[in-house]
């Protein structure tokens, strides 16, 4: 251990780790430190923070609560440890997305919402004659409190002839009542109406608006005997004589079947389909704003409770503050004293966790500002805001890459909040690939030296200083190197994309120009209005013009409880004509399940299945590629249906995932199995990482190119077949990135990309920034929100939106090339800009 070695009040000591890919590893951590965790993406730090210490944290908590409770609680499992001395209680703060519901908010995550009800219920005025309310009754997600007719969501659903019949030119025959099921059920139904006696061959608009109105919205379901592939006329004399029908047949009416299908329906695609159907308009009750008419009533500092709950943090804030001077209790209105004490209580205490959610740079957001809407990095910091506030000590905090989605001048607070933390007593571990976090940190464990099976080993754990001596580190030579600030040529637009009239969240009436054939930084603060310029109207525009919505699109489920989608009004007045192409590389995973994998996202799979359909084994048994897929029965096996594993349930203890007993984790049945291509079956090429298939592949062009581009990228340690939901955003992205780099260049693309550089270690963004700049110099655009300042130094032109967050921002505050704008005066960006260049 270094010589100077700060005095700690004691040592976490980790013997035999092996989670992942972590080999064997003996590392001591500090208690009482800000630690923070380094190496590749990929190298096992994750596994060594958040896999082990944290994990082992929990499992030993969880071991003194009652068994019962144990299955309430959602469990991390059993890391792969010989032995952890000195650990306490741990805490993992981790990027990830809040509850899918957009009932939850920042109000209910930062339990503010709880204090303000207490508020209006004690110290709230109300109308005369009105007696006192509880909190439960300010709560939109409590039957008490909720506006009775849309049940506490703010918007009532209309399903009209209008969303239901979007062409009333077309007949019945030919689908003009398109909110009515496809294929086979679709033309029962119109089967049914031919024998109920309706015309099914006339447009829409000419039948009588009676019949219009039974068809989409009678609750009736009369059965029917229905006589198939006849015409009208055939149907009704077969019914006239009685004739044997092909089947009973039981009408819906649309509006019936949109409604049942979107609330009952297990499936997503189809809770897709008919919400298309459905149009939201406020609820005309409570205008929006989900509470029973008594609950808005009552008002504070003039305001009802909705009403406040959407002013931003800033100005709840300046609003409270007037309630916690110590004039307010001898103002004169009608508030009783007992009512004005109260208040003052409840100020003062909201105030001081306002306070440090302002001091996190979160001031732009809304109590009522759904968690589904918030980026990983703004939901993490409301977590920490949280931890602050509670006032624990001797607990490890596990934070994952706090910085992520943060500009440097919002990093210089969340390093405070980790300093605050540290301070009360606890033990602060950040996984982290931030120099400068790493550079005030107390002590740093660098875990490499590169990623999958070349990493997973300690390189150093020691004071930061001391990380210069270690050859092998790839973190070092960023941490330490003098950088290279020769300037680079900048590329010359080839033409201008203009955007005019953006209005989207805090965007208010924005002109913007982006130059095409070149490499475009958008930059600003936390809540400036970046992502709603590029990500939203910037990809709805252009989406638009080419006839397609971005190429990223999420597949999630509707529901009745979240935002109406925005639009952004706007329009391109420039430019449009040398854009062919608009792909949006964002950081949503590959697939949702573990039967889609990096093999099959690229396309690769089908390239290695074909190879071993191609084989003379495989052609004597009669196999074709499909027979090589695991996700078709001939091939896979039938005990874990091609996943390769079972699940144990162990009832008060996490599931454990068991390798499948008959396949041993394979996937397939025997069968498959003994078809060999080059000594290797389906299951062992699968289980190649992307460097060793380099050279499996190294004779097979469409395979290569492939697998070079992810080797190019920094992703030769990922297996082909490791499932979807193992990898990190950031490979997420970089697959995508990758498997858009081995097309064929289409035409003039634009690519967007949203925070490339989240989850990635400086050698991982200089790989990165090697490819796009590949495709601008191929003579595409690209375009990225980014904070990472390396990152825009070496961009073509920067447009920085701000000058601050939420209402104080959404303006192009300076755009130019890097060195331009890192001379901006009123840029909160230029001075970061300017130290990186």
């Amino acid at each position: 251990m270094p010589s100077d070695t700060p005095a700690f009040s004691g040592f976490i000591r980790v013997r035999g780790a092996r989670e992942h890919n972590l080999k064997n590893v003996d590392v001591d951590v500090p208690r009482d430190a800000l630690v923070v965790f380094t190496g590749v993406s990929g190298s096992g730090k994750s596994s060594l923070a958040f896999s082990t210490l944290y994990a082992e944290a929990q499992r030993r908590y969880f071991e003194s609560v009652a068994p019962y409770a144990r299955r309430l609680i959602d469990q991390v499992g059993v890391p792969d440890v010989d032995a952890i001395e000195g650990l306490p209680p741990a805490v993992a703060l981790q990027q990830q997305r809040g509850s899918p519901s957009a009932r939850s908010s920042v109000g209910s995550v930062t339990m503010l919402s709880s204090s303000i009800r207490m508020l209006y219920s004690r110290a709230g005025q109300y109308p005369a004659n009105q007696p006192m309310l509880y909190a439960e009754d300010f709560s939109a997600n409590t039957p008490q409190g909720a506006c009775p007719a849309c049940h506490g969501l703010g918007r009532v659903y209309e399903v009209t002839e209008a969303t239901m019949v979007p062409d009333p030119s077309l007949s019945i025959r030919e689908r003009a009542v398109a909110a009515w099921p496809m294929a086979w059920q679709g033309q029962n139904l119109r089967d049914i109406l031919v024998t109920l006696g309706y015309d099914v061959d006339v447009p829409w608009r000419d039948l009588p608006q009676k019949q219009r109105d039974w068809i989409l919205y009678t609750e009736e379901t009369p059965t029917v005997p229905v006589y198939a592939g006849l015409t009208p006329a055939q149907a009704r004399a077969a019914l006239k004589r009685k004739a044997e029908p092909s089947y009973q047949g039981t009408f819906t009416g649309a509006r019936r079947y949109v409604l049942n299908t979107f609330m009952h329906s297990q499936s997503a695609q189809m809770r897709k389909r008919v919400s298309r159907y459905m149009r939201p308009s406020p609820c005309p009750t409570c205008q929006g704003k989900r509470l029973k008419p008594e609950a808005l009533s009552v008002t504070f500092a003039g305001l009802d409770i909705a009403a406040l709950s959407q002013l931003p943090l800033q100005a709840l804030a300046e609003v409270l503050r007037k309630v916690a001077a110590a004039e307010y209790l001898t103002q004169d209105d009608d508030l009783t004293v007992e009512k004005r004490l109260a208040a003052q209580r409840i100020a003062s205490e909201l105030l001081v966790r306002i306070d440090t959610l302002l001091e996190l740079g979160l001031g732009y957001l809304a109590l009522e500002r759904s968690t589904p809407t918030l980026s990983s990095g703004e939901l993490q910091r409301l977590r920490l805001a949280t931890q602050l506030n509670s006032q624990l000590f001797g607990v490890v905090y596990v934070l994952d890459e706090p910085s992520a989605g943060l500009h440097p001048a919002d990093s210089e607070a969340l390093f405070e909040a980790l300093q605050r933390l540290k301070q009360a007593g606890n033990s602060v571990y950040v996984v982290e690939h931030d120099l400068d976090t790493m550079r005030r940190a107390d002590w740093l464990v660098d875990v490499g030296p590169a990623a999958g099976e070349h990493g997973g080993e300690v390189l150093y754990s020691g004071p930061p200083a001391d990380l210069a001596q270690v050859e092998q580190s790839c973190t070092a030579r960023y941490l330490f190197q003098v950088q290279d600030k020769t300037p680079r040529p900048l590329r010359e637009p080839q033409a201008w994309l203009h955007l005019e009239g953006i209005t989207r969240n805090n965007l208010d009436n924005l002109s913007a120009a982006f130059p095409l054939g070149c490499f475009t930084a958008v930059t600003g603060i936390s809540g400036s209005g970046k992502s709603s310029l590029v990500s939203q109207a910037l990809l709805e525009l252009v989406g638009a013009h080419l006839g397609h919505v971005e190429a990223s699109q999420d597949t999630q489920e509707a529901d009745l409880e979240d935002e109406p989608e925005q639009v952004s009004t706007g329009r391109v007045s420039a430019g449009l004509e040398h854009i062919k192409r608009l792909v949006q590389v964002d950081q949503k995973p590959i697939g949702r399940t573990p039967r889609s994998n990096l093999a099959t996202y690229t396309g690769l799979f089908d390239h290695v299945r074909k190879l071993f359909a191609s084989t003379e084994q495989a052609k004597a048994q009669g196999f074709d590629a499909g027979r090589f897929s695991f996700n078709v029965a001939k091939g896979r096996c039938p005990t874990c249906e091609g996943e390769g594993f079972v699940s144990v349930e162990l009832l008060f203890m996490p599931s454990v995932f068991a390798p499948c007993p008959t396949c041993h984790g394979a996937r397939y049945n025997p069968e498959t199995l003994a078809v060999v291509w080059r000594g290797m079956n389906i299951a062992e090429v699968l289980h190649l990482t992307v460097e060793q298939a380099l050279s499996v592949f190294e004779d097979q062009p469409s395979a290569r190119r492939a697998l070079q581009v992810l080797q190019d990228i920094g992703l030769g340690y990922l297996r082909l077949g490791q499932p979807a939901t193992e990898l990190s955003g950031g490979e997420a992205q970089r697959i995508k990135l990758a498997t858009e780099l081995q097309r064929q260049a289409r035409g003039a693309t634009l690519y967007v990309l949203d925070e490339p550089t989240n989850g990635l270690h400086p050698q991982d963004v200089d790989r990165l920034l090697v490819q796009l700049n590949r495709l601008v110099d191929n003579g595409h655009s690209v375009v990225v929100v980014e904070h990472d300042m390396r990152v825009v130094a070496q961009c073509d032109w920067v447009i920085d939106i701000g000058p601050g967050a939420g209402d104080a921002g959404g303006k192009v505050v300076a755009s130019g090339t890097p060195e331009q704008v890192a001379t901006t005066e009123h840029s909160r960006t230029a001075p970061f800009l300017a130290r990186a260049l």
